[in-house]
Protein backbone atom coordinates (compact mmCIF):
# COMPACT_ATOMS: atom_id res chain seq x y z
CA UNK A 1 0.00 0.00 0.00
CA UNK A 2 1.42 3.42 -0.73
CA UNK A 3 2.00 6.00 2.41
CA UNK A 4 1.98 9.00 0.32
CA UNK A 5 0.19 11.84 1.21
CA UNK A 6 -0.57 15.00 -1.08
CA UNK A 7 -1.78 18.31 -0.75
CA UNK A 8 -5.13 19.46 -2.48
CA UNK A 9 -4.75 20.84 -5.66
CA UNK A 10 -0.85 19.42 -6.53
CA UNK A 11 -0.95 15.87 -7.81
CA UNK A 12 2.47 13.69 -7.88
CA UNK A 13 3.89 12.89 -10.58
CA UNK A 14 6.15 9.89 -11.68
CA UNK A 15 9.12 11.93 -11.86
CA UNK A 16 8.55 13.55 -8.82
CA UNK A 17 9.82 10.16 -6.64
CA UNK A 18 10.78 7.01 -7.47
CA UNK A 19 7.29 5.02 -6.18
CA UNK A 20 6.92 1.15 -6.77
CA UNK A 21 3.76 0.48 -8.49
CA UNK A 22 2.58 -2.45 -9.69
CA UNK A 23 2.51 -2.45 -13.44
CA UNK A 24 3.11 -4.09 -16.43
CA UNK A 25 3.97 -2.62 -19.75
CA UNK A 26 3.98 -4.19 -23.61
CA UNK A 27 6.61 -1.44 -24.48
CA UNK A 28 10.11 -0.85 -22.88
CA UNK A 29 10.42 2.84 -22.41
CA UNK A 30 14.01 4.42 -22.09
CA UNK A 31 14.55 6.49 -19.51
CA UNK A 32 17.76 7.80 -20.38
CA UNK A 33 16.74 11.32 -21.62
CA UNK A 34 14.56 11.71 -18.77
CA UNK A 35 17.34 11.81 -16.82
CA UNK A 36 19.24 14.16 -18.53
CA UNK A 37 16.52 16.88 -18.09
CA UNK A 38 16.12 19.27 -14.77
CA UNK A 39 13.03 17.35 -13.32
CA UNK A 40 10.92 20.86 -13.19
CA UNK A 41 11.53 20.67 -17.21
CA UNK A 42 10.16 17.22 -17.74
CA UNK A 43 6.95 16.51 -19.39
CA UNK A 44 4.80 13.00 -18.11
CA UNK A 45 6.14 9.89 -19.89
CA UNK A 46 3.68 8.61 -21.66
CA UNK A 47 3.75 4.79 -22.46
CA UNK A 48 1.41 2.58 -24.30
CA UNK A 49 -0.17 -0.41 -22.76
CA UNK A 50 0.48 0.03 -18.97
CA UNK A 51 -1.76 -1.86 -17.22
CA UNK A 52 -2.60 -2.96 -13.66
CA UNK A 53 -2.06 -5.75 -12.18
CA UNK A 54 -4.82 -5.95 -10.06
CA UNK A 55 -7.45 -5.69 -12.59
CA UNK A 56 -5.63 -5.03 -15.74
CA UNK A 57 -7.14 -1.82 -16.76
CA UNK A 58 -4.94 0.42 -19.23
CA UNK A 59 -3.21 3.66 -19.10
CA UNK A 60 -1.20 6.00 -20.97
CA UNK A 61 0.74 7.67 -18.02
CA UNK A 62 2.51 6.04 -14.95
CA UNK A 63 0.81 8.59 -12.75
CA UNK A 64 -2.55 7.91 -13.46
CA UNK A 65 -1.84 4.15 -12.76
CA UNK A 66 -0.58 5.01 -9.35
CA UNK A 67 -3.74 7.06 -9.01
CA UNK A 68 -6.08 4.38 -9.97
CA UNK A 69 -4.11 2.16 -7.33
CA UNK A 70 -5.73 4.01 -4.54
CA UNK A 71 -9.21 2.29 -5.75
CA UNK A 72 -7.95 -0.99 -4.80
CA UNK A 73 -6.08 0.28 -1.86
CA UNK A 74 -8.60 2.22 -0.32
CA UNK A 75 -6.43 5.36 0.87
CA UNK A 76 -7.80 8.38 0.09
CA UNK A 77 -4.98 10.85 0.83
CA UNK A 78 -6.83 13.66 -0.51
CA UNK A 79 -9.01 16.12 1.68
CA UNK A 80 -11.69 18.55 1.51
CA UNK A 81 -11.06 21.59 3.02
CA UNK A 82 -14.21 22.48 4.41
CA UNK A 83 -16.04 19.36 5.77
CA UNK A 84 -12.60 17.18 6.05
CA UNK A 85 -13.77 13.71 3.59
CA UNK A 86 -11.45 11.89 2.40
CA UNK A 87 -11.38 11.36 -1.29
CA UNK A 88 -8.96 8.85 -3.56
CA UNK A 89 -8.13 11.94 -6.13
CA UNK A 90 -7.81 15.80 -6.62
CA UNK A 91 -10.56 15.23 -9.04
CA UNK A 92 -13.01 13.70 -6.86
CA UNK A 93 -11.84 16.31 -3.98
CA UNK A 94 -12.64 19.00 -6.69
CA UNK A 95 -16.37 17.47 -8.02
CA UNK A 96 -17.45 17.23 -3.89
CA UNK A 97 -16.47 20.54 -3.34
CA UNK A 98 -19.59 21.39 -5.68
CA UNK A 99 -21.22 19.61 -3.28
CA UNK A 100 -20.56 22.67 -0.78
CA UNK A 101 -21.14 25.60 -3.02
CA UNK A 102 -24.66 23.48 -4.33
CA UNK A 103 -23.42 24.54 -7.54
CA UNK A 104 -25.50 22.33 -10.56
CA UNK A 105 -23.69 23.01 -13.87
CA UNK A 106 -24.86 19.78 -15.35
CA UNK A 107 -28.22 19.47 -16.16
CA UNK A 108 -30.40 16.69 -17.76
CA UNK A 109 -31.80 17.36 -20.99
CA UNK A 110 -34.83 15.24 -20.76
CA UNK A 111 -35.84 16.12 -17.20
CA UNK A 112 -33.97 18.90 -16.64
CA UNK A 113 -32.22 17.82 -12.96
CA UNK A 114 -29.32 19.41 -12.40
CA UNK A 115 -26.05 17.83 -10.81
CA UNK A 116 -22.85 18.93 -9.41
CA UNK A 117 -20.76 16.64 -11.57
CA UNK A 118 -20.67 15.08 -14.71
CA UNK A 119 -20.45 11.61 -13.29
CA UNK A 120 -23.94 11.82 -11.29
CA UNK A 121 -25.30 12.97 -14.38
CA UNK A 122 -23.97 9.94 -16.86
CA UNK A 123 -25.00 7.88 -13.76
CA UNK A 124 -28.99 9.25 -13.91
CA UNK A 125 -29.19 9.27 -17.41
CA UNK A 126 -28.98 5.51 -17.04
CA UNK A 127 -32.57 5.81 -14.96
CA UNK A 128 -33.78 7.23 -18.67
CA UNK A 129 -31.79 4.75 -20.91
CA UNK A 130 -32.47 1.78 -18.78
CA UNK A 131 -28.74 1.29 -19.20
CA UNK A 132 -27.18 -1.25 -16.29
CA UNK A 133 -23.60 -1.69 -16.72
CA UNK A 134 -23.10 -2.78 -13.24
CA UNK A 135 -23.01 -5.96 -12.12
CA UNK A 136 -23.38 -8.01 -8.67
CA UNK A 137 -20.67 -10.36 -8.16
CA UNK A 138 -23.18 -12.75 -6.38
CA UNK A 139 -25.84 -12.77 -8.10
CA UNK A 140 -25.11 -11.10 -11.52
CA UNK A 141 -27.84 -8.83 -11.02
CA UNK A 142 -26.83 -5.82 -12.95
CA UNK A 143 -27.48 -2.27 -11.70
CA UNK A 144 -26.68 1.53 -12.72
CA UNK A 145 -24.16 2.47 -10.58
CA UNK A 146 -21.16 1.41 -8.53
CA UNK A 147 -22.74 3.06 -5.54
CA UNK A 148 -26.09 1.11 -6.23
CA UNK A 149 -23.48 -2.64 -6.81
CA UNK A 150 -22.33 -1.60 -2.77
CA UNK A 151 -25.25 -0.97 -1.15
CA UNK A 152 -27.18 -3.98 -3.19
CA UNK A 153 -24.36 -6.20 -1.70
CA UNK A 154 -25.68 -5.48 1.93
CA UNK A 155 -28.83 -7.47 1.07
CA UNK A 156 -26.42 -9.96 0.52
CA UNK A 157 -24.86 -9.86 3.69
CA UNK A 158 -28.18 -9.19 5.77
CA UNK A 159 -26.37 -6.20 7.33
CA UNK A 160 -28.71 -3.13 8.35
CA UNK A 161 -27.00 -1.11 9.92
CA UNK A 162 -29.41 1.80 9.45
CA UNK A 163 -32.44 1.90 12.14
CA UNK A 164 -35.80 4.08 11.81
CA UNK A 165 -35.90 6.01 15.14
CA UNK A 166 -40.06 6.05 14.33
CA UNK A 167 -40.82 2.66 13.27
CA UNK A 168 -37.18 0.69 14.38
CA UNK A 169 -37.21 -0.41 10.75
CA UNK A 170 -33.73 -1.34 9.41
CA UNK A 171 -32.07 -0.87 6.25
CA UNK A 172 -29.23 -1.49 4.81
CA UNK A 173 -28.19 1.89 3.48
CA UNK A 174 -28.49 5.36 4.61
CA UNK A 175 -30.25 6.18 1.52
CA UNK A 176 -32.74 3.75 1.83
CA UNK A 177 -33.72 4.88 5.60
CA UNK A 178 -33.69 8.79 4.80
CA UNK A 179 -36.34 7.73 1.70
CA UNK A 180 -38.22 5.49 3.97
CA UNK A 181 -37.95 8.25 7.12
CA UNK A 182 -40.31 10.30 4.55
CA UNK A 183 -43.40 7.97 5.08
CA UNK A 184 -43.41 9.48 8.53
CA UNK A 185 -42.93 12.82 7.92
CA UNK A 186 -45.21 12.80 4.84
CA UNK A 187 -42.04 14.87 2.67
CA UNK A 188 -42.05 14.63 -0.99
CA UNK A 189 -40.29 16.71 -2.87
CA UNK A 190 -39.91 15.64 -6.27
CA UNK A 191 -42.49 16.96 -7.96
CA UNK A 192 -43.81 15.98 -11.78
CA UNK A 193 -43.58 19.23 -14.36
CA UNK A 194 -46.49 17.46 -16.43
CA UNK A 195 -49.24 17.63 -13.64
CA UNK A 196 -47.76 18.78 -10.51
CA UNK A 197 -48.19 15.47 -8.34
CA UNK A 198 -45.79 14.88 -5.84
CA UNK A 199 -43.35 12.03 -4.60
CA UNK A 200 -41.34 10.79 -2.30
CA UNK A 201 -38.47 10.05 -4.07
CA UNK A 202 -36.53 10.42 -7.46
CA UNK A 203 -37.37 7.22 -8.84
CA UNK A 204 -41.21 7.33 -8.28
CA UNK A 205 -41.15 10.12 -9.69
CA UNK A 206 -39.17 8.86 -12.73
CA UNK A 207 -41.65 6.11 -12.55
CA UNK A 208 -44.26 8.28 -12.88
CA UNK A 209 -43.18 10.32 -15.94
CA UNK A 210 -43.11 7.25 -18.11
CA UNK A 211 -46.70 7.38 -17.86
CA UNK A 212 -47.21 11.16 -19.31
CA UNK A 213 -44.45 9.80 -22.23
CA UNK A 214 -45.51 6.50 -22.77
CA UNK A 215 -41.75 5.45 -22.77
CA UNK A 216 -41.08 2.00 -22.09
CA UNK A 217 -37.82 0.90 -21.58
CA UNK A 218 -38.04 -2.58 -19.95
CA UNK A 219 -38.74 -5.19 -22.73
CA UNK A 220 -39.51 -8.80 -22.05
CA UNK A 221 -36.85 -11.27 -23.64
CA UNK A 222 -39.21 -13.98 -24.31
CA UNK A 223 -42.60 -12.28 -25.80
CA UNK A 224 -40.65 -8.52 -26.66
CA UNK A 225 -43.72 -6.89 -24.62
CA UNK A 226 -42.52 -3.30 -22.67
CA UNK A 227 -43.20 -1.80 -19.82
CA UNK A 228 -42.88 1.70 -17.91
CA UNK A 229 -41.41 0.03 -14.86
CA UNK A 230 -39.01 -2.74 -14.22
CA UNK A 231 -41.08 -4.25 -11.18
CA UNK A 232 -44.04 -4.93 -13.81
CA UNK A 233 -41.58 -6.29 -16.14
CA UNK A 234 -40.63 -8.48 -12.91
CA UNK A 235 -43.93 -9.37 -12.60
CA UNK A 236 -44.65 -10.51 -16.46
CA UNK A 237 -42.13 -12.42 -16.81
CA UNK A 238 -43.10 -14.97 -13.99
CA UNK A 239 -45.75 -15.94 -16.35
CA UNK A 240 -43.32 -17.23 -18.42
CA UNK A 241 -41.23 -18.95 -16.08
CA UNK A 242 -44.77 -20.10 -13.91
CA UNK A 243 -43.33 -18.45 -10.77
CA UNK A 244 -45.45 -17.64 -7.72
CA UNK A 245 -43.84 -16.82 -5.02
CA UNK A 246 -46.89 -15.34 -3.12
CA UNK A 247 -49.23 -17.57 -1.13
CA UNK A 248 -52.96 -16.97 0.17
CA UNK A 249 -52.67 -17.16 3.77
CA UNK A 250 -56.41 -18.86 4.16
CA UNK A 251 -56.22 -21.57 1.71
CA UNK A 252 -52.54 -21.39 0.64
CA UNK A 253 -53.26 -21.22 -3.41
CA UNK A 254 -50.52 -19.11 -4.70
CA UNK A 255 -50.15 -16.21 -7.01
CA UNK A 256 -47.25 -14.34 -9.14
CA UNK A 257 -48.51 -11.15 -7.30
CA UNK A 258 -49.06 -9.47 -4.14
CA UNK A 259 -52.16 -7.73 -5.95
CA UNK A 260 -53.82 -10.74 -7.29
CA UNK A 261 -53.50 -12.28 -3.49
CA UNK A 262 -55.26 -8.88 -2.50
CA UNK A 263 -58.05 -9.58 -5.18
CA UNK A 264 -58.50 -13.25 -4.14
CA UNK A 265 -58.86 -12.53 -0.60
CA UNK A 266 -61.92 -10.67 -1.79
CA UNK A 267 -63.40 -14.54 -2.67
CA UNK A 268 -62.79 -16.13 0.58
CA UNK A 269 -64.49 -12.18 2.67
CA UNK A 270 -67.45 -12.70 -0.18
CA UNK A 271 -67.74 -16.75 1.24
CA UNK A 272 -67.58 -15.53 4.74
CA UNK A 273 -69.90 -13.20 4.29
CA UNK A 274 -72.40 -15.71 2.41
CA UNK A 275 -71.85 -18.33 5.34
CA UNK A 276 -73.11 -15.65 7.65
CA UNK A 277 -75.98 -14.78 5.85
CA UNK A 278 -77.11 -18.61 5.32
CA UNK A 279 -76.44 -19.01 9.36
CA UNK A 280 -78.74 -15.65 9.96
CA UNK A 281 -81.41 -16.80 7.86
CA UNK A 282 -81.39 -20.35 9.58
CA UNK A 283 -81.26 -19.02 12.89
CA UNK A 284 -84.33 -16.65 11.98
CA UNK A 285 -86.55 -19.71 10.18
CA UNK A 286 -85.90 -22.11 14.03
CA UNK A 287 -87.09 -19.40 15.77
CA UNK A 288 -90.37 -18.58 13.60
CA UNK A 289 -91.33 -22.92 13.99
Amino acid sequence: MMSLRYSLGREPEAADQDVEIPLKSADSHSKASQRSTPAHLRSPVRVKNLKCLVCDKSFSFPSHVKRHLLTHSGEKPFECTVCNMKLSSASHVKRHLLTHSREKPFECTVCNKKFSSGCDLKSHLRIHTGDKPFDCTVCNMKLSSASHVKRHLLTHSREKPFECTVCNKKFSSGCDLKRHFRIHTGYKPFECTVCSKKFSSGSDLQRHLRFHTGDKPFECTVCNKRFGCESHLKRHLRIHTGDKPFKCAVCNQKFISASHVKRHLLSHSKEKHSECSVSSTNSLSGGAV
